[in-house]
């Protein structure tokens, strides 16, 4: 098979071109964004990357006309994004999305969607099953535009599938690994690892009671490629994650555990992290029934071993 992956040089992206290199088929990444993640990558015959963005047009039809299937990754992911450049969150997202499936649908090739667990918002009703409501809060507040652009790409997701474009929405919950973003940055884990790696306190923001489940890349891989392979899970949207919950807190002491670091955890108000602009979810679990049945894909990779794979890729690094 030939497959497109736009923003595809990525911490996922990268994880998902290896796979299906792995399986013999061909690879092209589309993405403006350094080579860093793909590198590894350029040696292969049957890999290219192309350094443009996805609003860029006739390049991504050329490219959608050659392939098999598209996964479309790209977008502008990140707190430091929701909050600082809202405008940039929305155009890419929304625009992006609204460009690759048009693309896709004018060639009929089947798109697999990347979607996010931040579409639940702070809705009480956990764990969060794909049909239940999404609960945001005011426009008003920037934190909120990561799940409403993203919430957008899914509603044109799903008007496609009814004029027969063949459609797969993933909403994937906080997937880690080696090759995350970079350090101090994005997530909690890199964030931690930051601090961890320097031997400084790791910072919780808030009590530190607040959950999340944590999912390994190479079960959000497994359950990306059946995502593109089963016809059972066209026209669905599907939660990729583990059932592992975890408190924030608990995640911190477990990486300086793991690490065998000096570092201690300390508490932060959330107004000396982000001044204005963001709401923090106090629990977010998936369900996972789709996943299991649609995809026949499980959470193999318990949260330790996953974190001690990332701390050692770390610091190689």
């Amino acid at each position: 098979m030939r497959i497109l992956i736009t923003g595809g040089a990525g911490f996922l992206g990268s994880h998902l071109a290896e796979a299906w290199l792995d399986r013999g088929d061909e690879v092209t990444v589309l993405d403006p964004a350094a080579d860093l993640k793909v590198r590894h990558l350029r040696a292969n015959p049957r890999f290219r990357m192309i350094r443009e963005s996805v609003l860029h047009r006739d390049i991504l039809e050329g490219l959608v006309a050659w392939c098999d299937l598209v996964y479309h990754l790209a977008a502008v992911v990140g707190v430091e994004h929701y909050v600082g450049d809202p405008y940039q969150v929305l155009t890419v997202n929304i625009n992006g999305t609204q460009e690759a499936l048009t693309a896709a649908f004018r060639h009929q090739k089947k798109v697999v969607f990347s979607s996010t667990s931040e579409i639940y918002g702070r809705n009480p009703a956990v764990p969060f099953d794909e049909n239940g409501d999404r609960v945001l809060g005011s426009t008003l507040i920037d934190r909120w535009c990561y799940a409403t652009s993203k919430a957008a790409g899914e509603h044109l997701c799903f008007a496609f599938r009814r004029m027969g474009l063949p459609v797969v929405v993933l909403r994937y919950f906080n997937v880690y690994g080696p090759r995350l973003d970079q350090m101090d940055r994005g997530r909690v884990v890199t964030i931690f690892m930051g601090q961890l790696l320097r031997g400084e306190p790791l910072t919780v923001i808030g009590d530190g009671t607040q959950t999340r489940t944590f999912t390994y890349v190479d079960d959000a891989v497994r359950a990306t490629v059946a995502a593109g392979l089963s016809p059972d899970a066209e026209g669905q949207a599907i939660n990729v994650g583990s059932g592992e919950e975890v408190a924030i807190r608990d995640l911190a002491q477990r990486m300086v555990r793991i690490a065998g670091s000096p570092s201690r955890v300390i508490f932060v108000p959330q107004e000396a992290v982000y001044d204005r602009g963001y709401e923090d979810i106090p629990r977010r679990v998936p369900a996972l029934r789709r996943m299991h049945e649609l995809l026949s894909v499980r959470a193999e990779v318990p949260l330790d071993e996953g974190l001690s794979r990332t701390i050692e890729w770390f610091k190689r690094q």
